[in-house]
């Protein structure tokens, strides 16, 4: 019997460990999230150590993998993967099964380690939520290109350019409501959110963490001042965007640092919605066009950009732009979309968007 509790245990602890692995790999190659990478490998180490005040000698020896009844059965389907998201929730399963047989089998020989263990299961839980939750936010916003802001205060305005610039090719639109009722402001978000889940469009409210999870929005944009990202995530019950607004080096160490999912690089130029703000220019596009190609964070420029000056935007190494009134102001918010669309797919034909129409 007890030869039998020790092949049960090293069985699932290879298999444990094989899948904390992945999910590690998966957070630092894909994600490109040190902080979860380093929980998945923190949890490793701490189930290796545990197991390790077992007879790790008598583990080893009880192993029996050629005369293993497990090894030839096959279930159809058992390795399909079509992409890299497969491969995570594979792995993320795969782990708390085999804790759990691990604590299960290993409470008849040592209470203290299947507790351990168990509290190990449970991390692993929270860990596979907040990767998910991570996973969501990269894969949506991959494919933006053009994020479009509204600041209309007519909510007819607003629904009519919304559509006008879902239907125009933007892959991304943010809503501002500081000048709106939180009623009036509600209605028009929720409005707003499903004209762009109607047309595969992303959707982010400015500032209001609370209204963007109310209305069905697939993110927040959070300026300076406003509530930290850290603080903001816990009140996300579903997988959410997380975009930070930065003015400087600074600022975008500290939002790469707190995890946001996309960050605000500007003001490009002189913005007539922010007229007070000074502009990074050219200079800081740049630097954090570089800094974020080390973390494969989206960058997204903003403030003052038009058709005329987004070549000079371009050619610094940024490949999405955020439009506000060059888009808004125009005859047909639609066709300044196509514009910008195309200018943007013309100067990096390899980074098509996925997104949008």
């Amino acid at each position: 019997m007890q030869q039998a509790i020790y092949r049960i245990i090293d069985a699932n602890f290879n298999r444990a460990r094989e899948a904390l692995r992945v999910v590690e790999d998966f957070c630092r190659f894909y994600l490109n999230d040190p902080a979860l990478s380093g929980l998945a490998k923190e949890l490793r180490h701490r189930l290796c150590a545990t197991i390790g005040k077992l007879d790790t000698f008598a583990l080893v020896a009880c192993r029996d993998t050629q005369n293993d009844v497990g090894t030839d059965i096959q279930v159809q389907g058992q390795l399909k993967r079509q992409n890299l998201d497969d491969m995570f929730i594979a792995a993320a399963k795969r782990l708390p099964e085999a804790l759990r047989t691990i604590s299960e089998a290993a409470a008849s020989i040592s209470p203290a380690i299947s507790a351990q263990i168990e509290k190990i299961r449970y991390e692993s839980y929270t860990l596979e939520k907040d990767i998910l939750a991570k996973s969501n936010a990269v894969g949506k916003f991959a494919g933006v290109r053009l994020y479009v802001i509204l600041t209309c205060d007519l909510p007819v305005d607003i629904i009519r350019i919304t559509r006008s610039c879902a239907q125009g090719g933007a892959d991304c639109i943010q809503l501002r409501t500081k000048m709106l009722a939180d009623e009036e402001a509600f209605n028009i978000a929720c409005e707003v959110a499903a004209i762009c889940r109607q047309h595969n469009v992303v959707s982010i409210i400015n500032d209001r963490v609370d209204l963007a999870l109310a209305s069905g929005a697939d993110g927040v944009h959070l300026g300076q001042g406003d509530l930290p990202i850290a603080a903001a995530r816990k009140l996300a019950n579903r997988p959410f965007i997380f975009g930070a607004t930065t003015h400087n080096t600074h600022e975008l160490e500290m939002a790469i640092a707190e995890g946001a999912d996309y960050v605000g690089v500007g003001p490009a130029f002189t913005s007539c919605t922010k007229p007070t703000l000074t502009p990074g220019g050219p200079q800081y596009l740049k630097e954090a066009a570089d800094m974020l190609a080390a973390t494969a964070i989206p960058g997204v420029a903003i403030g003052g950009i038009t058709l005329e000056n987004l070549p000079q935007v371009l050619s610094l190494g940024i490949k999405a732009v955020a439009v506000g009134n060059a888009i808004i102001n125009s005859k047909s918010p639609a066709d300044a979309c196509k514009a910008f669309k195309k200018a943007l797919i013309t100067a990096w034909p390899d980074e098509l968007s996925t997104t949008g129409a």
